[in-house]
């Protein structure tokens, strides 16, 4: 059970050091979880097609090297949206014909080291499409080429992650006027343009909802086929954003309740005429994530206890920022990293900012936190920790992947492993190491410091 891996986890933490006086903050990833859900997704779809998917993470939700190796390895492909993600997919290994770049915002330049390499490319717009036109006359290319798309449904719950909108800035808008018509022309202009994409959810955004927008795509590619006369269109990029529940350690909705509403609502998608991919990223990641930090201080003000902690706006900026729509859970632990026992109390848990709002929970009713005792924020592997926002210079924590196992016979080349309090032994490895400030100092100009008095 992963709640059971994870207080295994935060015992180790603290019985190694890995959290400590000297290192108030890190951040935990659980290898067992992580690869359970790779392997929940890929079997999903597998269940109701036999056509050839492919799943690739979306890199934006744990931007992490050691991350992308393990989901490589575990079957699956990248979704990239800058130079610097494409950059940590190939450090990962991940090779070009697992990788599909999309972005709003491709140069010139993007799209170049796109082609060259043989990369999946979903050109945004029309005007990106015309940019390809130039770039694919001049030198040939493998990479498969498609075009996003807005079927324009609707909003979830989270306008700003709704990305099917009226006005969404993602995609060709298919209702606006003339632009279905559009569209269908530019594909009878491109025989190399040869997939179709759209992304309708993400947090917040109802199973029914992203079905509705996958069969949008799934139409319009039909009408582009039948315009041609062939089929142009083999592949069906259908975009991720299944939501996750930060309300509990149950893993809804699942994959499988996702690709069986596929497969009743849009059947013409996974009858074996379209190759596949998806584009999941914190459904993939988020529950296998968890932050500790050390309470240290406790006080009272105005009749409610606080517990300020080390993990605050730098490692949850949406909670902080958007406590109401980003909801984080908070568990405690004594000292000692064992589950905090004793009279639930409500109390606000507070982070280290130096601004009042600054607060991982308001009003949490939680075991009373004492000085010294450790807080974990579980759900947090995706979006969280591995996007640091940098406050007040606060360093960046490190993060470090860990296994429980029965017997343990060392950790070879890992951050090292221990008896996890009775349950089996943990061995952490680490993923990154926490920033020191040495580095803080150079990348905020150090080696320039008379820049600006010279």
């Amino acid at each position: 059970m992963a709640s059971s891996r994870r207080d295994l986890a935060v015992r180790a933490a603290v019985d190694q050091g890995l959290l400590s006086p000297a290192e108030p903050v890190v951040a935990l990833l659980d290898t067992v979880g992580i690869r359970a859900s790779a392997a929940a997704l890929t079997s999903a779809f597998a269940a109701v097609t036999d056509a050839p998917v492919l799943h690739a993470f979306a890199v934006k939700a744990a931007p992490l090297v050691p991350v992308l190796r393990l989901l490589h390895e575990a079957g699956l492909g990248v979704e990239v949206a800058s130079p610097g993600e494409l950059a940590l997919a190939r450090a990962a290994g991940v090779p070009p014909t697992a990788t599909v770049l999309d972005s709003p915002a491709k140069t010139p330049a993007e799209l170049r080291q796109a082609l060259a390499l043989g990369i999946a490319v979903n050109a945004d717009n029309l005007q990106e499409l015309a940019r390809l036109d130039a770039l694919v006359t001049s030198a040939p290319t493998a990479s498969p080429l498609g075009l996003r798309v807005n079927p324009q449904v609707g909003a979830g719950s989270i306008g700003a992650l709704s990305t099917a909108t009226a006005t969404s800035k993602f995609g060709v808008a298919l209702r606006d006027e003339g632009a279905r018509k559009a569209v269908v022309q530019a594909y009878l202009e491109r025989p190399w343009l040869t997939r179709l994409h759209t992304h309708t959810g993400s947090q917040g955004v109802p199973l029914a909802l992203m079905a509705e927008g996958v069969g949008e795509a799934y139409a319009l590619a039909e009408e582009i086929n039948r315009a041609v006369g062939r089929q142009q269109i083999d592949t069906l990029d259908i975009g991720g954003g299944l939501p996750v529940n930060f309300h509990s350690d149950e893993e809804t909705p699942t994959y499988a309740e996702y690709a069986r509403l596929l497969a009743d609502t849009v059947p013409g998608l996974f009858d074996g005429r379209y190759g596949l991919v998806t584009e999941f990223g914190r459904s993939l990641l988020a529950k296998h994530g968890t932050v500790l930090a050390r309470v240290e201080y406790t006080k009272s003000s105005g009749g409610r206890p606080i517990a300020v902690t080390h993990a605050g706006v730098q490692v949850a900026t949406r909670t902080v920022y958007a406590p109401d729509t980003w909801p984080l859970r908070v568990l405690a632990y004594d000292s000692e990293g064992r589950p905090r026992t004793g009279e639930v109390t409500v109390q606000d848990v507070a982070g280290p900012a130096c601004f009042a709002g600054d607060l991982l929970a308001t009003g949490r009713a939680l075991p009373l936190l004492h000085q010294g005792d450790v807080v974990a924020v579980p759900d947090t592997g995706a979006y969280c920790f591995a996007h640091h926002y940098a406050y007040n210079s606060l360093p960046r924590p490190g993060i470090h992947g860990f296994t429980v196992t029965e017997h343990g016979d060392g950790d070879a080349g890992g951050h090292g492993s221990g008896d996890g309090a009775g349950g089996g032994v943990v061995t952490f490895r680490t993923v990154r190491k926490p920033q020191t400030l040495a580095e803080i100092v150079a990348e905020s100009g150090g080696a320039h410091a008379d820049a600006l008095v010279g």
